[in-house]
């Protein structure tokens, strides 16, 4: 009888912090579906200036001119399956897989460091051929929305050094794998923006 007195008041006080747990992830969440919301405004935003503006070459060359889809489609490639490897670290992460999920992580800091490696490279030739932003609107449309897309990727890799070094420290604890879906929403919705600006600014862009 004393055991089950003893035992009671514990298993409420672990009840009653799972309940705050869940609380407070369930707050965050609403919160970063909050904050991806206002980046889908900001993203919009800057699409809809590229729009206005993508003619506007002050006699410069265009899109046809200055972009190279076979270099872009690389980007692309390896942005996309930075995401696949996104989805295979989730699952390894609901079996425990410690191991599988850092492994899968620096796989996709490589992919995405590789991706800013290509854009970066992208910038500097524009900028050396003398196609900086400060030539025309159109290239400053372009350089803002690209480059935006590129702040965000940056962001996504300190993330992912982070949530690295939490899992070898601490392991696949409940808040650190709220945190990784977490940062696995982030990093799919930037995938998304990039097939945007892929379809929208290089492959139309390329056509017009």
């Amino acid at each position: 009888m004393s055991m089950e007195l003893t035992d009671k008041p514990l298993i409420t006080q672990k009840a009653h912090y799972q309940q705050v747990a869940e609380a407070d992830h369930s707050k965050t969440l609403v919160g970063f579906w909050v904050y991806l919301m206002t980046d889908c405004v900001l993203f919009a935003s800057l699409f809809a200036v590229f729009a206005v503006l993508r003619n506007n070459t002050n006699g410069g060359p265009g899109g046809p001119e200055l972009f190279n889809l076979p270099f872009v489609l690389v980007e692309t490639i390896i942005l996309l399956t930075s995401s696949f490897v996104c989805g295979l670290v989730l699952l390894a992460a609901q079996r425990k897989a410690r191991s599988y999920v850092v492994a899968g992580l620096l796989i996709i800091f490589l992919l995405g460091l590789s991706f800013m490696a290509l854009e970066l490279t992208e910038f500097s030739h524009l900028v050396h051929e003398g196609n900086s932003w400060r030539e025309s609107g159109f290239l400053s449309a372009f350089f803002t929305l690209v480059g935006t897309h590129g702040l965000h990727i940056t962001v996504g890799l300190l993330w992912m050094v982070v949530m690295i070094v939490q899992i070898v420290r601490k392991g696949l604890t409940d808040p650190v794998l709220r945190r990784l879906s977490l940062f696995a929403m982030f990093w799919h919705f930037l995938d998304v923006v990039w097939i945007f600006i892929f379809s929208l600014v290089y492959l139309l862009g390329s056509m017009s």
